[in-house]
């Protein structure tokens, strides 16, 4: 999940989810809610998630009771989450420049978008909403690529070596320390339209030209039928890979389980000037 991007290449990436919001929304994977259970719990809170996209996540936070605010810089991905992903609190932002009051949530979630944040400047901001004792969760659904297909498509999305076992996402910062991790398997069917849809939904193949991305996209069916699964289609193997992260130098527990449950949210804690409302 980490990688070498300069700023401007994580806007560059962070911008091509416009043009692919719907793409994204139908052929991206979907959180299970074992993974989503073990990163917040069934217990109620206040969360904030960071690139919500188009509310894969989201949706499981409610499903849960959880109060949510979701925030994203892409207008077209907080569409589709307001169609996919009702009740939720939608916030154009990014996780650089927050617009909450400090020690507003009980934890901040971050779900296959940290290698499009600026550690530097996002993670003080994100301790600095966050109330005494909360927790930042990353979390990111990965391909298997020990299987040879899989190692493939992933080749074909330009995507770096696989993140090992005791792969540490707060390692770039000092402000977060690793608490917990976990990784949980899923399978999905892919037939060809999926695999071309999620190859065309990556941030890497949506930055590309007309011209550049037809040609992937013809390399991506030229993969799917030398499998010659036919219409019974591949078996993609999911990890959903999650990671607890506490403010540094904390030796109490990420979250008490006596807390008191937290309030439903007051539209004092928002910045009224970008809070969205598509309906």
């Amino acid at each position: 999940m980490g990688d070498d991007m300069d700023n401007d290449e994580r806007r560059s990436r962070a911008e091509s989810f416009d043009c692919v919001a719907e793409i994204y929304a139908a052929h991206r994977p979907e959180f299970q809610l074992e993974a989503v259970k073990w990163l917040v719990s069934d217990k109620p809170k206040r969360v904030l998630e960071l690139g919500a996209g188009t509310g894969k996540l989201t949706a499981r936070l409610i499903e849960l009771n959880h109060d949510v605010i979701a925030a994203d810089p892409s207008p077209a991905m907080l569409k589709e989450l307001s169609a996919h992903a009702s009740g939720a609190h939608l916030v154009r932002a990014t996780a650089e420049s927050i617009p909450l009051q400090t020690s507003s949530v009980d934890m901040v979630v971050a779900a296959q978008c940290l290698h499009l944040i600026d550690h530097e400047r996002a993670m003080p901001e994100i301790a600095r909403v966050l109330r005494p004792g909360g927790s930042l969760l990353v979390s990111s659904i990965v391909g298997d690529r020990k299987i040879p297909w899989v190692n493939k498509v992933y080749a074909l999305i330009h995507q770096g070596p696989p993140t090992p076992d005791d792969f540490d996402p707060f390692a770039e910062t000092d402000v977060f320390e690793l608490a917990e991790q976990t990784a949980i398997r899923h399978w999905e069917v892919f037939r060809r339209d999926r695999l071309v849809g999620f190859v065309c939904s990556t941030s890497t193949v949506a930055s590309l030209s007309p011209a550049e991305r037809e040609q992937r996209i013809i390399a991506v069916e030229e993969l799917y039928d030398s499998y010659g699964r036919g219409p019974d289609g591949l078996l993609m193997p999911w990890l959903t890979k999650c990671y607890r992260g506490r403010v540094a130098g904390l030796a109490a527990p990420v979250s008490s389980p006596d807390a008191e449950p937290t309030q439903r949210i007051d539209s004092a804690d928002l910045d009224d000037g970008l809070l969205i409302d598509f309906k």
